[in-house]
């Protein structure tokens, strides 16, 4: 049984009280009595407001699901639709010109461009190997995946043939971003380095070159004695890349957090890598492997000056958002606190060791603190995430502003109402981002009484999500992120096809967004290529003053008008949906895994965390809502797929089977069955339900 301590009227679990008194504050020269009366003090003063503006988004979808039911039939009148939600608050007036007054922003997050990394707090590994992805291999990232356009490596040992194809590529790459004053990098014999732009040497250290392309620096690995450097005519072992620049450690969308502890674990390792200690040991190929923190980088400047790169990413903390609560703190009342407040005063007392160099290494060198806050609905929400960020600075002690805001744009108001949320947060924000799987799911609940929705796959072509995209964009230049903040783009969901993204991905730094998703340290190393390939920030400045697309083609809403399915197709999308729910939702009610690669219908390992799960998820309700499909049907395309999601999962001795009266299954049913009622469609709630329940059976 969990144990529960009062703290100035508040019920704490045990174990938060312990990572807080015994972990958190000690060195911060805050006092716990204290600490405890503020927070208390600020759940009573937050969690009633908290509870309003979830209570106004659920009015609000009552009134557009109203509007909708009222005209069901009819021919949907676009501009009788934008004035009633500019008659209900769902549209606010745009804001006048305004540019943001965000301060104190590492250089890796307003003035660089280039990859990012988001994984789970939980899993400290995953964390550490993301702190760490800073710098990669580009030998290593093309030799060991399908990025290179030659045969793979041959089993037994190291293929000197794609070991050369590799370094061939590598090498063009170098002709492209530093070019020799003549000649290709691949005849160098090493020696005297003439580069066509001399500016573009570094820094140098014995056994290392460095250089520098559009902000980005590339290390040359100088070794004649090992084995790939001795077969190089100057001895180059290695072409390191600056890759992820930044990386949000993440207690939201990629975590099974439903309990003090699973909330502790979170808040330990974000304190590990706040102080620079975190450590992770684990077997690997027969061998315990410990891995830490990744120490800063020296070099000797060409006017031969000292000087140290940082080491390792830049980190967020993503937070949960407004809707969640957390059974770790009880209010006076009895009721579960806003886990989003927890985690906004939580994790920033966790960064104030961060801030005052408890730990051997530093994070922030602007002495910033970096929050992204998902799921927020609209400016007012944005405001409320202002002030509660202004009550945490001040519960801890901070200047005004030290804590930093990243709005995730995937929540329809807030891509309507775009300008106005970035005013709520201008003195602080440092991030937008679009995001299209929660961003669809959000639409397609939204207009949930409209009609039924076009299948999955056609949202990406719809017209709505091209001007998401481009209006995110924009919006985010005209009120001046650029140079203060990051404009980013989503995730590349498969993380096995790398020639793919490749070949794709370039489209985001060519968007002029400054960073963008990936799905592991070895894609951070591919897709910081794009980052050389594209000059961002003159990107920018060539799209800044460009009209921003109409709201019009935002309020586009995709429904199949007219469209009649056959039965083929209708079964292809309802067993593709119930495939990846089951996929996503049996690992995380009987494992608590968050976010993992979870085969497809097809086989192909996709990155999932809840985003799919709640498009997949609000796709069938809305689809059972308007008779497309039946419950039978649906049914019947669970009981398929959870045979071939036992099939997948054969080979993972910690896999439970999925039955009928599993919880898994349950809880993966009841997310199509009663997603027309789940707030937002988001999955949390039963996600959340479920996965205690099996925790309790266990």
């Amino acid at each position: 049984m969990t144990e529960f301590h009062d703290r100035h009227g508040i019920s704490v679990d045990s174990r938060l009280i312990a990572f807080i008194e015994d972990k958190a504050l000690p060195g911060t020269g805050l006092d716990p009595d204290r600490f405890w009366n503020s927070f208390a003090g600020l759940l009573g003063t937050f969690a009633p407001e908290n509870a309003a503006l979830l209570a106004k988004r659920e009015e609000l979808q009552a009134r557009i699901d109203a509007w909708h039911r009222d005209r069901e039939g009819q021919a949907h009148d676009a501009a009788a639709y934008q004035a009633f939600l500019r008659e209900i608050g769902y549209l606010v007036p745009e804001p006048a010109p305004f540019a943001v007054g965000t301060a104190n922003v590492d250089p890796e997050i307003a003035t660089m461009a280039g990859p990012q990394l988001v994984v789970p707090a939980l899993n400290a590994r995953f964390a550490l190997n993301a702190a760490n992805a800073r710098w990669g291999s580009l030998y290593d990232a093309l030799y060991g995946t399908d990025a290179l356009d030659a045969p793979p490596a041959r089993p037994g040992g190291y293929d000197p043939e794609r070991g050369a194809a590799v370094i061939a590529r590598a090498k063009a790459f170098l002709d492209e971003a530093v070019p020799l004053a003549s000649g290709s990098w691949a005849d160098w014999q090493g020696g005297q380095l003439t580069l066509a732009d001399p500016s573009q040497w570094a820094g140098s250290r014995p056994g290392g070159i460095l250089l520098r392309h559009n902000g980005l620096h590339i290390e040359l690995v100088i070794d004649p004695a090992s084995a790939i450097g001795k077969t190089d005519p100057a001895g180059i072992a290695d072409v390191i890349l600056e890759a992820a620049l930044t990386t949000i450690i993440d207690l939201e969308d990629s975590v099974a957090a439903v309990d003090g502890e699973d909330k502790v674990l979170g808040y330990t390792n974000w304190l590990g890598l706040m102080r620079g200690d975190l450590v992770e040991s684990f077997a690997k190929g027969g061998k315990t492997v410990t891995r830490a923190m990744e120490a800063d980088r020296e070099w000797t400047a060409p006017d031969g000056t000292a000087f140290a790169l940082h080491g390792r990413s830049v980190m967020f903390v993503r937070n949960v958002g407004h809707l969640m609560t957390t059974p770790m703190i009880k209010l006076p009342n009895g009721a579960e606190a806003p886990e989003g407040l927890c985690d906004a005063v939580i994790t920033s007392l966790c960064s104030l060791h961060d801030l005052k160099g408890l730990g051997g290494l530093r994070n922030s060198r602007a002495g910033s603190i970096y929050i992204v806050k998902p799921k927020q609905h609209g400016p007012e929400e944005c405001g409320f995430t202002n002030r509660l960020f202004d009550a945490v600075e001040d519960l801890l002690g901070l200047a005004r502003h030290t804590i930093k805001v990243g709005v995730m744009d995937e929540e329809r108001r807030t891509s309507a109402n775009l300008a106005a949320c970035i005013e709520a947060v201008k003195d602080r924000i440092v991030f937008i981002n679009t995001g299209f799987l929660d961003r669809t799911g959000d639409e397609i609940h939204t207009s949930m009484r409209a009609g039924p929705m076009i299948p999955k796959g056609e949202m990406k072509t719809s017209d709505w999500i091209a001007s998401y995209e481009d209006r995110n964009v924009r919006i985010g230049l005209a009120c001046g992120l650029s140079g203060k903040a990051q404009i980013g783009k989503g995730m590349w969901a498969m993380p096995d096809l790398m020639k793919a993204m490749l070949e794709a991905k370039i489209g985001h730094p060519k968007s002029g967004a400054n960073t963008a998703w990936v799905p592991s340290p070895t894609a951070a190393t591919l897709h910081a290529l794009h980052y050389h390939a594209v000059d961002v920030f003159a990107r920018q400045r060539e799209i800044a003053g460009e009209a921003v697309p109409s709201l019009d083609r935002l309020l586009n809403i995709p429904v199949a008008t007219g469209r009649n399915w056959s039965e083929a197709e209708i079964a292809r999308e309802l067993d593709n949906n119930c495939q990846g729910i089951l996929g996503y939702v049996v690992r995380w009610i009987d494992q608590g895994v968050g976010c993992s690669k979870v085969p497809d219908i097809d086989d192909v390992g996709l990155m999932e965390d809840r985003a799919t799960l709640r498009i997949s998820s609000q796709a069938l309700a809305n689809w059972l809502l308007h008779g497309v499909c039946t419950g039978a049907q649906v049914d019947a395309a669970l009981a398929r797929m959870a045979a071939k999601v036992d099939a997948q999962n054969a080979g993972d001795p910690l896999y439970e089977k999925l039955t009928p009266d599993g919880i898994a299954y349950q809880a993966a049913r009841a997310l199509v069955f009663e997603g027309v009622t789940q707030p937002s469609g988001y999955t949390e709630p039963l996600l959340h339900k479920y996965r205690l329940e099996k925790k309790a059976a266990a």
